[in-house]
């Protein structure tokens, strides 16, 4: 192919619970456009390898923080601003070679099921059909057999916590430009061979991680399958475990030239998965609410870590369920300054900022914050307390106020946030290696929450993301799915589904 190729970034990414009631607007995906997509990262910042080998050009990109369904109107805007966008480029080039398809693949929007496959769809409309996508994504994302259908090459993490996000979005985009350069200057594209391989597993991300067994040794095999003759890319999809769609499973995806080559690395990783379904466990010891905190204070490591995780924001929980909080100070060991040194990170309520910045560090004040969304299991949180620390400017909390309270510091927002970095408590003048306990709203331990642990347990507490699937109330998933079903009275089928791309839509149903 004569010249650089032109290749267009487009994409949106929010992990989305249909369990939480919480809703996720559109400028929750802090859009980015033009040049601004290209800033974001560097491995296409200028000089680099895969900036010379193609002239990059940036639609629209959001990246939301996971919470509740996407609101129809928000989707609607920033599809059609998406669409918009790659209608200039395509006018402003003599010719569209790529897309890069840049998303989660767990998004839900209202009224809309496999959603980044109805986007891909409206991108197709506007870019043609001639155009190579490569779409990358989260291992927790969904591929149905119309998304798989869709692209060209797709990919996906193969860290839990996601170590290699840049290394995987940089792996998409160099496949990608290999891809094109292989097109013939005309005449119809030259397209590989896809692997589609569903597998009825559900599972949530805790019980997936990859620093642990079985999902360690499965997602090690993926290197080698990838290095077979023939073959461009292998990936192993988790799915997501809290939406209730029928696209919502495990999958499994190779893509190369040899047929041959490309069925059989897939379904060596389906097997390897299959075979491992009744032993996955929880990545760490696991309680109830109260177990947790007494298994806390009577152990020696400090700081000794709990995961809150049924309101985990960065699964999709709404994230201002006050239960864990009221639970923590209802114990008498902590009504007193002096008692254990607690930090609960964290219960957003605007109204408690307001007037906690109004009284500044080192006042007393009474404030009430907490479910203004989600109280299924709790209502809004009064406490009185001395202000510790203030802080403002953040991304998503916009103003963070630490409240003490006994011996707790609880963290509150004016926007809900996560809390995975030392910094994050540092910045609020909070010590957590000094701390007796920390309590987060997350599943798994982020790399330096991980790290910075002596010891730690995660509560199997209520919420949008509980880690109790049974009780969340899956409807419309296949059925059988494990672990909500035990038997299966017809062997599991993992073997290849061949998916060509053509111009016809895709016929026969998504198995």
């Amino acid at each position: 192919m004569a010249g650089r190729p032109v290749i267009a970034i487009a994409g949106l990414a929010c992990e989305t619970s249909t369990f939480t009631p919480s809703r996720t607007l559109a400028p929750a995906f802090h859009p980015r456009r033009d040049a601004a997509v290209i800033e974001k990262y560097a491995f296409l910042h200028p000089e680099t390898p895969l900036a010379d080998a193609a002239d990059w050009r940036g639609a629209l990109i959001g990246h939301a923080l996971p919470g509740g369904v996407v609101t129809r109107a928000a989707f609607e805007e920033l599809a059609d601003e998406i669409t918009t966008r790659l209608s200039n480029i395509v006018a402003s080039t003599p010719r569209l070679d790529g897309l890069w398809f840049d998303i989660h693949g767990a998004m839900c929007v209202e009224e809309l099921d496999d959603v980044e496959a109805e986007l891909l769809r409206r991108v197709r409309a506007i870019v043609g059909l001639d155009v190579i996508v490569s779409a990358s994504m989260d291992l927790h994302g969904n591929v149905s057999r119309e998304l798989a259908h869709q692209t060209d090459l797709i990919t996906c993490y193969r860290m839990a916590p996601h170590e290699d996000v840049m290394e995987t979005k940089e792996r998409a985009c160099r496949n990608l430009v290999e891809l094109i350069a292989k097109q013939p200057s005309a005449g119809p594209r030259v397209r590989p061979f896809k692997a589609w391989i569903p597998i009825p597993i559900l599972l949530p991300g805790e019980q997936t991680s990859t620093r642990v067994e079985p999902a360690k040794h499965i997602y090690a095999a993926v290197p080698g399958v990838e290095a077979m003759e023939g073959v461009i890319d292998a990936a192993i999809w988790v799915g997501y475990a809290w939406a209730d769609e029928p696209r919502n499973r495990a999958i499994v995806m190779a893509t190369g030239w040899d047929k041959a080559v490309v069925s059989t690395g897939a379904e060596k990783l389906a097997k390897l998965f299959w075979d491992s379904h009744a032993d996955f466990v929880f990545v760490a010891p696991t309680g109830t609410y109260k177990e947790c905190l007494d298994t806390a204070l009577a152990s020696s490591a400090r700081p000794y870590f709990v995961s809150d995780s049924g309101d985990n924001p960065t699964a999709g929980g709404s994230g201002d369920m006050t239960w864990g909080l009221t639970k923590l100070l209802d114990r008498p060991e902590f009504k007193e300054p002096s008692g254990p040194t607690v930090i609960y990170a964290s219960v957003p309520g605007p109204k408690a900022i307001d007037t906690a910045v109004n009284a500044g560090v080192g006042a007393t004040v009474t404030v009430t914050a907490g479910a203004e969304v989600d109280d299924i299991h709790s209502g809004p949180i009064t406490m009185t307390g001395r202000v510790h620390s203030i802080k403002h400017g953040d991304r998503d909390a916009v103003v963070e106020v630490v409240l003490q309270v006994g011996s707790v510091f609880a963290i509150l927002t004016k926007l809900r946030k996560p809390y995975h970095k030392e910094h994050d408590f540092t910045d609020l003048n909070l010590k957590p290696r000094s701390a007796d306990i920390v309590i987060v709203k997350i599943g798994y331990l982020e790399p330096e929450l991980y790290n910075m642990a002596a010891d730690w347990m995660m509560a199997l507490t209520p919420g949008g993301v509980d880690q109790n699937l049974i009780r969340l109330g899956h409807h419309r998933i296949r059925r059988p799915m494990w672990p909500f079903d035990k038997n299966f009275e017809k062997e599991v089928n993992l073997r290849t589904r061949l998916i060509s791309f053509s111009h016809e839509p895709l016929a026969g149903p998504d198995e």
